[in-house]
C-alpha cells in the first residue's frame, strides 16, 4: 500500500464517557402570514392537518438524526415529544421537540433534527396557499445530563416553557465550606505538583461551594485523621481527599476516615465505584469511602487527575441534595 492513511472526518470517540440519564429541547418557528396562518389553526389547508403531520415529521426526523449527519451518533431514544402552539401576535407556529436517552453523548442534533423535521413539514403543506413562509428561530433551548450538568440558551426560557420542560440542574452548594485535601507522599515531598486537588475545587466552585483551603498531605492516617476533625469542629460542610485509596502498603485515606468515629455512606461509596467501572474495570480496586462526620460529609477519591474529574462528575448530581439531608431537609 502507498501513501499513508488518513481520514479528513471522524465521529467523536465517546467510549471513555459515562453512561448518564440525557434531555434536550429545541425549538422553532413558521412565520405563516395572514393566508396561512388560519388555515394551519384551523386545521383546513387543502393537503390536510399540518400540525398533526408535523408532529408526526418531527417524531422521525428526531429518529433519523443519524442518518441524516454523518458524523451524528446513532442513538436509542427512549423519549421523544413534538409540540406546536400557535403564536397569534406573529402570526407564526411555535415548534419544540424534547428528545431523552441514557447514552454517552446527548441528545441535542436529535431535538434540532425534530424541529426542523417538523417546520419542513408545516412549510411543506402550507406552500400551496402561501409560498412567502419563513422558518426562523431554531435553536437547542436547553440541554441536560452528562459532565456539563445543564445547559440553557444565552436567551432564555419564558415562563411557559420552564413550566412544561423544567430543566432540572443539580442542586447547588450555595456557598457551602468546602476542602479539598490530597493524600500524597511524593506530592507532599514536591516531587510532583498535585493535579487532582485543583481538579476537585474547581468542580465544587462550579456548584457554588467556597473552597476554604486545599491541602496535600503525606498519606498515612495522621495528620488526615487530627485535620478532618479540625474540619468538622470548624463547620466545613464537605472535604474531599484524593488519593491514598489503592491497594498499595501507604493506601490508608479509607481507614483514615473510618477512624474518625462517624457515620458510614455505603451506597455513596458504591455509586462511585459502579459508575466509575463504566470507563474503567480496575474502578473495581478502589476503597472509596464516603464517612459523615457532624455536619460534614467527607469523601474519599483517588488520586489520578482522571479519575478525580470523573468522580467529581459522579458526585455533582447529589452532592447539593447530601447536605440538604444532614440539614433535616426533605429526601424528596
Amino acid at each position: 500500500m502507498s501513501g499513508q492513511m488518513s481520514a479528513a472526518f471522524h465521529m467523536a470517540d465517546v467510549r471513555d464517557k459515562r453512561i448518564t440519564r440525557r434531555r434536550a429541547v429545541a425549538v422553532g418557528e413558521l412565520v405563516a402570514g395572514p393566508v396561512a396562518y388560519p388555515l394551519i389553526v384551523e386545521r383546513r389547508l387543502p393537503k390536510g392537518d399540518a400540525l398533526v403531520m408535523a408532529e408526526i415529521a418531527g417524531l422521525q426526523g428526531a429518529k433519523m438524526a443519524s442518518a441524516l449527519m454523518p458524523l451524528c451518533h446513532p442513538l436509542p431514544l427512549e423519549l421523544v415529544r413534538v409540540y406546536c402552539a400557535p403564536a397569534p401576535e406573529r402570526l407564526a407556529i411555535r415548534v419544540w421537540c424534547e428528545c431523552a436517552s441514557e447514552a454517552r453523548t446527548g441528545v441535542e442534533m436529535e431535538a434540532l433534527a425534530g424541529v426542523n423535521a417538523a417546520l419542513l413539514t408545516l412549510y411543506d403543506l402550507s406552500k400551496p396557499v402561501e409560498p412567502a413562509l419563513e422558518i426562523g428561530g431554531v435553536r437547542l433551548l436547553f440541554k441536560e445530563g452528562g459532565k456539563s450538568g445543564v445547559w440553557l440558551h444565552p436567551q432564555g426560557m419564558d415562563a411557559e416553557e420552564r413550566e412544561r420542560f423544567r430543566p432540572r440542574p443539580p442542586r447547588q452548594l450555595q456557598g457551602a465550606s468546602c476542602v479539598v485535601i490530597t493524600l500524597s507522599d511524593r506530592a507532599s515531598r514536591g516531587d510532583y505538583v498535585d493535579e487532582s486537588g485543583p481538579v476537585l475545587a474547581e468542580g465544587l466552585r462550579a456548584l457554588g461551594g467556597e473552597v476554604v483551603s486545599t491541602e496535600v498531605l503525606a498519606d498515612g492516617i495522621e495528620p488526615l485523621a487530627g485535620r478532618l476533625h479540625a474540619f468538622a469542629a470548624s463547620g466545613i460542610r464537605i472535604c474531599l481527599c484524593t488519593g491514598g485509596t489503592g491497594l498499595g502498603p501507604r493506601d490508608l485515606t479509607p481507614e483514615a476516615l473510618q477512624s474518625l468515629g462517624g457515620r458510614s455512606v455505603p451506597g455513596l461509596a458504591q455509586m462511585l465505584r459502579g459508575l466509575s467501572a463504566q470507563h474503567t474495570p480496575l474502578a473495581w480496586l478502589s476503597r472509596a469511602e464516603v464517612v459523615q462526620l457532624g455536619g460534614m460529609l467527607v469523601i474519599a477519591l483517588p488520586g489520578s487527575p482522571r479519575a478525580a474529574a470523573q468522580c467529581m462528575s459522579i458526585l455533582t448530581p447529589v452532592l447539593g441534595h447530601a447536605l440538604a439531608m444532614i440539614d433535616g431537609a426533605s429526601h424528596a
